[in-house]
Formats: C-alpha cells, sequence, structure tokens
C-alpha cells in the first residue's frame, strides 16, 4: 500500500512552517523505500486532492491549532482529526477537515489517515525560523510520525554498505 507523508504550512509564518521542518526531518531519516512519498504540500488546500487519490495511506505533518500549550505534539487519526483543527488556520486558508472533505465527496480518501502535529506558538510573520518552544518539540514529532511509518511497515533503507579493497 502506497503511503504520502504530507508537509503543511506555510515557512513564512513562523511556526505554521513546523509541518515543513518536520516533513525534512522524515526525509533526512531516510532514504524510504518507493511506497512512501514525501509531499510539500505547503499552503495548496484542495490542489491537494490528487495526493490523497493516490495513496492509501497518508500521514499528515502540520502546525495544529487545538488550543493546546505552544509546542504539544498531537496526533491522531479518523475521528480525531476535527478535534485537532477545530481551530480554523486563518481566515484565508482551508484546513485539512475541508480537504478531507472534499475528498470523501469525491470518494477519494485514503484507507488510513494520521495526523501528526505540534501546536504553534506563533504564526506571525514575516518570520522563517520556529519559536524555540515547537523547535525543542520536533524530536518528540518526529518520533510520533517515525513510528506511524512503522506501524504501516515503512523503515528507512539502510545505506549502501561500502567494502574497502
Amino acid at each position: 500500500m502506497s503511503t504520502a507523508v504530507l508537509g503543511l504550512g506555510n515557512p513564512l509564518l513562523t511556526d505554521d512552517g513546523v509541518g515543513l521542518v518536520l516533513l525534512d526531518s522524515v526525509r533526512s531519516a531516510g532514504p524510504w523505500d518507493a511506497e512512501v512519498e514525501l509531499v510539500d504540500g505547503g499552503t495548496w488546500g484542495l490542489a491537494l486532492l490528487p495526493v490523497l487519490a493516490d495513496h492509501s495511506r497518508l500521514l499528515v505533518l502540520d502546525a495544529v491549532r487545538a488550543g493546546a500549550d505552544p509546542g504539544t505534539v498531537l496526533r491522531g487519526g479518523g475521528g480525531d482529526i476535527p478535534r485537532l483543527y477545530r481551530f480554523p488556520p486563518s481566515p484565508h486558508q482551508i484546513d485539512l477537515t475541508e480537504v478531507l472533505g472534499a475528498a470523501e465527496l469525491l470518494g477519494v480518501v485514503p484507507e488510513h489517515v494520521e495526523v501528526v502535529g505540534v501546536q504553534p506558538g506563533s504564526v506571525d510573520g514575516p518570520c522563517l525560523s520556529l519559536t524555540p518552544t515547537v523547535a525543542a518539540a520536533v524530536p518528540r514529532a518526529l518520533g510520533e510520525a517515525l513510528a506511524v511509518l512503522a506501524a504501516w511497515g515503512h523503515t528507512p533503507a539502510a545505506a549502501p554498505v561500502s567494502v574497502r579493497q
């Protein structure tokens, strides 16, 4: 079964870019097998529907505004997703629940969807770096993301062994 790892967020808005930082961390943990596609979804919104349609599993990495303390790592799937996105990102962006709703109408929701996110501290911009609290949460969130991938049967491929002659 194919898996998309989807990093979401705007790197110009401080902690809103944590999903893309997490995506880079997952990429660095690789290389991954051909069944794993790493996707920089940025702020694509409904343009993400083909990504959902092409994969049976979806791991979303994002800044999740769930009303928790900044830097809190949040994880959930299925019915937990609306709870994780109960505070919309901003008045001019759509959130993951709206994209999943459109995907459901089209019949293209992946069989398994899991979100790993971090509660942002600041989404003011322009600022290209995470706040210290959210940056400190990245290793914990990466661990959660890698656990999801491992549960789905994906582990980083071993680096090639070089033999000296």
